[in-house]
């Protein structure tokens, strides 16, 4: 009988072998159920081999093929196989981790039919200036409908209440519902539904596009000079080739990634466009429908359901789907036609799983594109230093935009406020509040980020200096006084917040520092006619809210917006000319060498903000520290000079990209069993006498959460192939060593220390 070799989601790192009954056809990549130990579990079939060590009575054959998906390329597995052996994963679990939910289940996936919307003839025929002002969401649901056939998802970005309006839009009989499958997906589009911009559009046909004969391409925005030279360079380009586009904020990097995936459809290929965060993809996505009014665009992050991503999968799957947005994950999509790579603020954390498989959805992209032979572009205003060092050192090709996209808009003049030396009113200086007043006078925005929730990171006793520590963490409790409640914002635990200090007695307790809300609250004594908006993860935690925010602040219905970092990323508003940052210093004396690096592009990204249409923009950052070099890189916008001095100190200090590292973590409850493993994984990495650098154990920066005791070891190597040696050397000693009780992981290429 066959002999096929399965990968299981299961702590081991290898593949099981299984026999096939006469009659039972499998090929590689396909889902299969199979027995293992007392329970039946789903696999991918890896690869088939004539001969097997395993004794011939201990192999049992497969249960049961999945023929409801399509099999997994080989394109595919060969990336999860080089996953698996480079950030030391078991296969099995990068293999399952790789797919969606459903596909995950040993039942069999029923792709269930989405309801779509398009105008009825009733609907097409309606004039829009006939329905009553007040209408405004109905309005932009024709408007958009008469664009293209929409799903519900892609209809509730327009507005929080686009659900209930679809209702009775449907009751007047101008809308109407039709299903569409993963085979069906929207390729049937009629052609009667392009884009109303007909005189702005190029309808272009497709090189071996099958279905899509042609497309519509919304070309209302003239190119820059730089930018059409970005889009010449990547276009011309022949194989694989890595780009990195370094545009200032504003200069209009969505508008070079159009023109690509323009040119990508016209051969009949697929994008993919790699974002940092969810709340980004909703907006991009109504972007890019938009300019490509008749052509799928889907995406794939965590805010879909179980059943909406898997549709999005296999559209992707079967090449239904040409454009794909989407977080980390989206990376391990499958896409027959792949042409064209974008990973947008290639720079962001985000990128970085940092738990399971701890992958780089960057590098994954770069190993991807450079596995099918197609260009990849990385963008970003601040680009990572790894980044910005391949692309000095030709390793990448740089692009440059060094101007604003709008001839209008110009870079926002940033000047630091010296706060020991000016008037202060709870952590907000008189100048500050001064220019905010005149902005609202003049009806236009500010945006004051601090990137700190709640109301103060601590509550402090004015008696015997107690601190509102956290029973289970190193760390504090934050104080969220609307709620009368002390929060770990690391574990969760929550108490409400004492009248008396728990130690003395003492009913003094002051909060110390500024979160959010404390902004918030100084802000509306100050102005008690403004209206101001708070986003932070707190006031965004209902499903639609920052969609309702986000049309509230283009509405120009807030005067001031008062944030974290959620606000720093990607969005474009007119209005906002004035951002206020506020206490910055704390990266500045970091224990982590890259927290310098973290709060330029933070910093650059959130002061990227103000000045993006006609109106001047304003940045002032408020410090103890006003000549600090980094503050003087922002007031003069210089990335270059600020990344040339970082690089320099890096070199000198043997930190990335001068070196490859890897992390090995562990924690559990007793702390000498942590100390032991890493004492002894040490001691195991020493005797191998590698070209390694093996560095002693410390504790975590946090070295207690949630009742866990934390530490690491860190090795560095001077190349990535000398540190994979070690570490395909390193891992069956690691293996052999007794971690029963202990949470332990292996992170390569770590960004959080």
């Amino acid at each position: 009988m066959p002999i096929i070799r399965i990968a299981l989601d299961v702590p081991l790192p290898t593949l099981f072998d299984y026999t096939v009954a006469d009659g039972m056809e499998t090929v590689v990549g396909q889902r299969v159920v199979v027995p293992f130990g007392k329970r039946q579990m789903v696999g991918v079939v890896m690869e088939r081999v004539a001969a097997t060590e395993v004794a011939p009575e201990r192999i049992k054959p497969v249960t049961q093929v999945l023929p409801d998906s399509a099999p997994l390329s080989a394109e595919l597995l060969d990336l999860l196989r080089f996953c698996s052996d480079y950030y030391r994963y078991p296969i099995g679990q990068t293999v399952l981790s790789a797919l969606p939910a459903r596909l995950r289940s040993d039942k069999p996936f029923t792709s269930k039919p989405i309801l779509n919307y398009r105008l009825s003839a009733g609907g097409a025929a309606l004039d829009l200036k006939s329905l009553p002002k007040r209408k405004v969401v109905q309005r932009r649901i024709l408007a958009r409908l008469a664009e293209h056939p929409c799903n519900l998802a892609q209809l509730k970005a327009l507005s929080a209440t686009a659900g209930a309006q679809l209702k009775a839009l449907m009751l007047e009989g101008w809308v109407e519902s039709f299903a569409s499958t993963p085979t069906l997906a929207l390729m049937e589009l009629p052609a009667n539904r392009l884009s109303p911009q007909a005189g702005k559009s190029l309808v272009v046909p497709l090189q071996g596009g099958g279905d899509h004969a042609q497309h519509t391409f919304d070309n209302a925005h003239t190119l820059t000079g730089e930018q059409q030279l970005a889009v010449d360079a990547v276009t011309q380009s022949s194989g694989y080739a890595c780009f990195l586009l370094h545009g200032i904020t504003g200069s209009g990097k969505t508008e070079v990634y159009v023109h690509l995936m323009h040119h990508v459809l016209q051969s009949g290929g697929q994008a993919l466009l790699l974002v940092p965060e969810i709340n980004l993809t909703p907006q991009l996505e109504n972007y890019f429908l938009s300019r490509f009014p008749d052509v799928n665009v889907i995406s794939l992050h965590s805010g879909l359901s179980e059943g909406e991503r898997s549709h999005n999968w296999q559209q992707a799957q079967l090449g239904v789907a040409r454009i794909v947005l989407g977080t980390r994950l989206s990376v391990f999509a499958e896409l027959p036609k792949l042409a064209l790579t974008i990973v947008d603020e290639e720079h962001d954390s985000s990128f970085k799983q940092q738990d399971g498989l701890r992958y780089s959805a960057r590098d994954v992209a770069i190993f991807r594109a450079n596995q099918r032979g197609v260009p990849i572009v990385l963008g970003s205003a601040t680009p990572s230093l790894e980044s910005y060092h391949n692309a000095l050192s030709g390793r990448y090709r740089m692009l440059r935009l060094t101007g604003r996209a709008l001839a209008a808009a110009s870079l926002p003049k940033v000047r630091s406020i010296n706060i020991t030396q000016t008037l202060m009113h709870h952590g907000i200086s008189e100048i500050l509040l001064r220019e905010i007043g005149l902005r609202i006078a003049r009806q236009e925005q500010s945006l004051l980020f601090i990137n700190r929730r709640g109301y103060a990171p601590v509550l402090m006793c004015t008696g015997c200096g107690w601190l509102s520590g956290c029973r289970n963490c190193a760390g504090k409790m934050v104080l969220h006084l609307k709620e009368q409640r002390l929060r770990c914002h690391h574990c969760g635990y929550q108490i409400r917040m004492p009248h008396n200090c728990p130690d003395c007695g003492n009913a003094d307790l002051v909060p110390v520092g500024s979160g959010t809300q404390r902004v918030e609250g100084v802000l509306q004594e100050r102005f008690p006619d403004a209206r101001i908006l708070r986003v932070d993860r707190d006031s965004t935690r209902n499903k639609r809210a920052w969609q309702t925010m986000r049309e509230q602040i283009h509405a120009n219905q807030v005067d001031i917006l008062v944030g974290t970092q959620m606000l720093a990323k990607g969005h474009d508003f007119p209005a906002l000319t004035l951002v206020g940052v506020l206490n910055p210093d704390s990266a500045l004396y970091s224990s982590d060498f890259r927290a310098p690096e973290k709060l330029f592009a933070q910093l650059v990204q959130v002061a990227g903000r103000a000045g993006r249409a006609d109106k001047p923009g304003e940045v002032l950052i408020q410090t103890a520290f006003p000549d600090h070099p980094l503050f003087r890189a922002l007031q003069t916008h210089d990335f270059e000079g600020w990344a040339a001095s970082q690089l320099a100190e890096r070199q000198m200090a043997g930190f990335p990209p001068f070196v490859y590292q890897v992390m090995l973590r562990a924690e559990g409850k007793q702390e000498n069993e942590v100390y032991q493993y890493l004492n002894d994984a040490r001691t195991a990495a020493v005797s191998l006498q590698h070209e390694v650098d093996v560095l002693g154990v410390v504790p975590a920066a946090l070295p207690r959460r949630a009742n866990h005791l934390r530490a690491q070891l860190l090795i560095q190597a001077a190349s990535r192939r000398t540190l994979q040696q070690f570490l395909r050397a390193w891992q069956p000693m690691l293996d052999a060593l007794p971690a029963a009780k202990l949470r332990c992981s292996l992170d390569i290429d770590p960004l959080e220390f």
